[in-house]
């Protein structure tokens, strides 16, 4: 069963990515044609976004990559920056 929710219930909520790591909050959704084609995810403090991107506010994930919504927003780790990715690989393998 497809549940629906209201686009004001999510915003301020959670964004995880698939591996677990805290990416943001959900700061606004891009609408075109009355469907919804990205989500703007606010880098906060303590957030995967705020290491990966130092300075950044935030960026917008092409709602391609959510793969659940619920309490919190689950997105596929493909979802990362090209550039932080490949730098966070690297600090992983030391």
């Amino acid at each position: 069963m497809l549940k629906t929710r209201k686009l004001t219930e999510v915003f301020g909520m959670p964004v995880y990515t698939d591996d677990g790591q805290y990416y943001g909050d959900i700061e606004e959704s891009v609408l075109v044609s009355n469907k919804v084609q990205g989500w703007r995810v606010r880098a906060t403090k303590a957030s995967l976004l705020n290491r990966l991107l130092s300075g950044a506010k935030g960026v917008t994930v092409p709602h391609q990559f959510v793969k659940a919504v619920g309490d919190i927003m689950i997105i596929s780790s493909h979802a990362l920056p090209e550039e932080a990715a490949e730098s966070e690989e690297l600090a992983e393998e030391f």
